[in-house]
């Protein structure tokens, strides 16, 4: 019986296909992993950035709100007076047709044939009186309220007044501190969306939720003394032996937040001064 002999060349060849494979996927994962650092690091430098503009944005946002709650308030202001106004030249009006009814009972006056006639028309222009009086009454309360609601007008006018100007000058101060930092965060934002190319989906939207629930937005951390970066929870050996090999995505089992060593760290340094 003849035995079958492989040659070293054939038998290496599948080995070496192997290896190649193995080494793709680590090229690739590392990659990977080197562009979530970098992303970290850039989006952290965008953070930064709004730091420094600090809490301006809201509280110019808060004057604007303010601003447009007074306006709104003095427009209420204005249609109440002009409906007291109204409410006065009706008045008026019935006052005129009240007075007018006086004269004609006053004629009437004249022309009586007894005391029980001169008695019926003398109440009528009681009555009439008394109705101009009340017209009167509520003519002066609106008046009154006409006066309160313009001095209400008057002080938020002055509010608004104060408000522009700080709204303004808060203005001016965001546009500076825009205006020096706009050239760093527009290259920061390119190169955020640059990294973002060579991250699979489900990793940048893990990245992204990670961030936004972690306090400090970090996402993705070093080792630094045997301790995750983002929770300083300590990280065994063996953990650290696998991050160091690059062959996959390692999070921390406390916080979640992804872990990569000094080695990806330093070249996500490396890539973000290219």
């Amino acid at each position: 019986m003849t035995k079958k002999v492989t040659t070293p060349e054939v038998a290496d060849q599948p080995q070496a296909g192997a290896a190649q494979q193995m080494t793709d996927v680590d090229a690739a994962t590392e990659r990977r992993l080197v562009a979530l650092y970098t992303l970290q690091l850039v989006d952290s430098e965008i953070d930064k950035i709004q730091i420094i503009r600090g809490e301006l944005p809201q509280a110019i946002q808060d004057l604007e709100d303010e601003t447009a709650g007074l306006q709104t308030r003095i427009g209420n202001f204005k249609e109440n007076i002009a409906e007291q106004n109204a409410n006065i030249a009706k008045r008026n009006s019935e006052i005129a047709e009240h007075e007018a009814m006086i004269k004609k009972y006053e004629k009437q006056q004249d022309n009586v044939r007894n005391n029980r006639e001169f008695e019926a028309i003398n109440k009528e222009i009681e009555f009439q009186n008394l109705e101009i009086q009340l017209c009167e009454r509520r003519n002066r309360d609106s008046n009154n309220k006409i006066k309160e609601l313009e001095q209400h007008i008057s002080a938020a006018e002055l509010l608004i007044k104060n408000c522009q100007t700080e709204l303004e000058s808060k203005k001016a101060e965001l546009d500076s501190i825009i205006e020096e930092t706009k050239k760093d965060e527009v290259r920061y934002r390119n190169k955020s969306a640059e990294q973002e190319k060579y991250i699979d989906e489900h990793y940048l939207a893990a990245y992204k939720r990670i961030r936004k629930q972690a306090r400090n937005g970090l996402a993705v951390v070093t080792i630094d003394r045997d301790s995750c970066g983002g929770c300083f929870s300590k990280i065994p050996p063996q953990r650290q032996s696998e991050i160091k090999m690059h062959k996959k995505v390692i999070v921390c089992e406390h916080c979640g937040r992804m872990l990569v060593d000094d080695d990806i760290a330093l070249k996500a340094h490396e890539q973000l001064q290219s």
